[in-house]
């Protein structure tokens, strides 16, 4: 895939539809398809001196400056596939949720093993980012979500915490909604905006304002560790990644239940199990050879990404 405004738009949609799935990150799909630390980059160039070009040199240097082209591609994807495949993806992962779970299993855990290559797996210090990665990915992937109704300021948090969690591989910014309690609220806005754009577009802009100065925020740190501490830096996003697969399992024990906000009942807190054990329980069957299919059908596409962002690295050296 060439960085044309096709491919990166093709990316954007990629994350934007990994962004709505609890469990999932949009930065994986960026990792993964090489995007990731220019998105990082890209972002951290808006600052004072960005907005110095614009009203001195004019609108022209302020896109070079901060990569316009790129991000402007990249969010249109993101925010189209957001609106497109919101339901979508919902309605997959209520009538196939063990298939749809294990292909993102498959994904996360190959995207792991890729992003991992760039480790030195000799050096304790970068063993012990990893392994901190991990425990605080598995940490946030096992809380137990609220339930709490949201006011107009708490989206506004939620959207500035969540958006930080969506630009980190492995962690996702959908579940981090999920434990705030915005889930329900912002999404069911999104997918059902014209229904009601009185009462969904309130929610919507404070979601997005607090988005946008979390995304601003958090960007600039994430650019400082890259350039100054790069190793541990990767060795804690590969912990994310492995860390966050316990979310993502794909049979589980549903142990509480929540009403969303179209007032249907859905699973608050679940315990991971063997797919013997799913039968067991349930009395349904475990579809674990399509399962397995999916699981490998994820992992096929990142092995493809990988080599595609191989052979482009070749190409530009």
């Amino acid at each position: 895939m060439s960085k044309s405004f096709f491919g990166i738009f093709t990316r954007g949609l990629a994350m934007g539809a990994a962004d709505v799935v609890p469990g999932v990150s949009g930065g994986t799909i960026a990792f993964i398809t090489g995007i990731y630390e220019e998105l990082v980059d890209s972002i951290g160039r808006i600052d004072i001196k960005a907005l110095r070009l614009l009203f001195k040199e004019g609108i022209k240097s302020f896109f070079i400056y901060i990569n316009g082209k790129f991000l402007i591609s990249l969010l249109l994807g993101i925010g189209l596939s957001i609106v497109l495949l919101a339901r979508f993806i919902t309605y997959l992962l209520a009538t196939f949720p063990i298939v749809v779970w294990a292909f993102f299993f498959g994904l996360i855990l190959a995207s792991a093993v890729f992003i991992g290559r760039d480790m030195n797996w000799k050096k304790s210090p970068e063993l012990l980012a990893f392994a901190i990665g991990i425990l605080i990915a598995y940490s946030i992937s096992t809380m137990t979500p609220s339930g709490t109704e949201v006011s107009l300021v708490y989206v506004f948090v939620s959207g500035a915490i969540a958006i930080c969690a969506m630009i980190l591989p492995g962690i996702s910014g959908s579940f981090i909604l999920l434990l705030l309690g915005s889930y329900s609220t912002v999404f069911g806005a999104i997918g059902h905006f014209t229904e009601d754009v009185a009462s969904n577009a309130p929610i919507i802009a404070a979601f997005g304002i607090g988005a946008i100065i979390g995304l601003l925020s958090f960007s600039k740190l994430l650019k400082y560790l890259f350039q100054n501490h790069r190793a541990y830096t990767i060795a804690v996003l590969t912990g994310f990644m492995l860390g966050s697969l316990a979310k993502v399992w794909p049979w589980k024990e549903t142990l509480s239940t929540r009403i969303n906000s179209k007032g249907e009942e859905v699973p608050l807190l679940q315990n991971n199990i063997s797919p013997l054990r799913f039968q067991e329980i349930t009395g349904g069957d475990s579809q674990i050879f399509l399962a397995c299919i999916s699981l490998i059908i994820g992992i096929a596409i990142v092995y493809f990404l990988a080599r595609v962002d191989d052979k482009s690295k070749v190409a530009r050296a």
